[in-house]
């Protein structure tokens, strides 16, 4: 499967983006889902989770409460809300599929064998 991530750009903090993952050359909804993060000088990081069948959803606690991660099989894609954006959120944004995940662990890279190109979210202050 080939993943396309979508959405990013430049916003105020306290603004929300919505970031799409679209995948091609296979069905989401055989894959659970991840969205992992890179700033500048730092290493990726977890973001948000979900399972196949869209429940339950997991979060890294610096975004819980203000992200949101959702799916549509219909659309086989995959989207995180995220809100309340703040300059500590910069970053680029990486959609991630595993098949291998069926309940857990899922906050490891290494977990996901297919990974979309990234797209930039930058929060200005």
């Amino acid at each position: 499967v080939q993943l396309q991530a979508s959405g990013g750009g430049l916003v105020q903090a306290g603004g929300s983006l919505r970031l799409s993952c679209a995948a091609s050359g296979g069905t989401l909804s055989s894959y659970a889902m991840g969205w992992f993060r890179q700033a500048a000088g730092k290493e990726r990081e977890f973001v948000a989770f979900i399972f196949r069948n869209g429940v339950p959803t997991y979060y890294a606690d610096s975004v819980k409460g203000r992200f949101t991660v959702s799916r549509s099989n219909v659309q086989n894609a995959v989207y995180l809300q995220m809100d309340s954006l703040n300059p500590a959120d910069t970053a680029v944004y990486y959609c991630a599929a595993s098949r291998m995940i069926l309940s857990g662990p899922f906050r490891e890279e290494d977990r996901y064998p297919y990974w979309g190109q990234g797209t930039l979210v930058t929060v200005s202050s």
